[in-house]
């Protein structure tokens, strides 16, 4: 079954004027999948792009996708 988007949990972190402003969408259990935007919706939006892409990746180069732990274990 192919792992969906609205399994994993994602951090929504606004970023500094010195690293660009906007914000940074990050997947916890995702290492390396991240995206930003201008808002947090945008990230969220691109956040959707950066995961069909990380997942794409992990599964053609057969590496092992990780589990999604529950929603309310990620600290904000």
């Amino acid at each position: 079954m192919q792992p969906r988007f609205e399994e994993y949990p994602v951090t929504i972190s606004p970023l500094t004027l010195a690293e660009g402003g906007g914000f940074l969408a990050t997947f916890p259990d995702l290492p390396g999948c991240l995206a930003d935007g201008e808002t947090p919706e945008e990230a969220l939006t691109d956040a959707r792009g950066a995961f069909d892409c990380w997942m794409a990746a992990h599964i053609a180069d057969g590496r092992p996708i990780p589990v999604p732990r529950a929603r309310d274990a990620v600290a904000a």
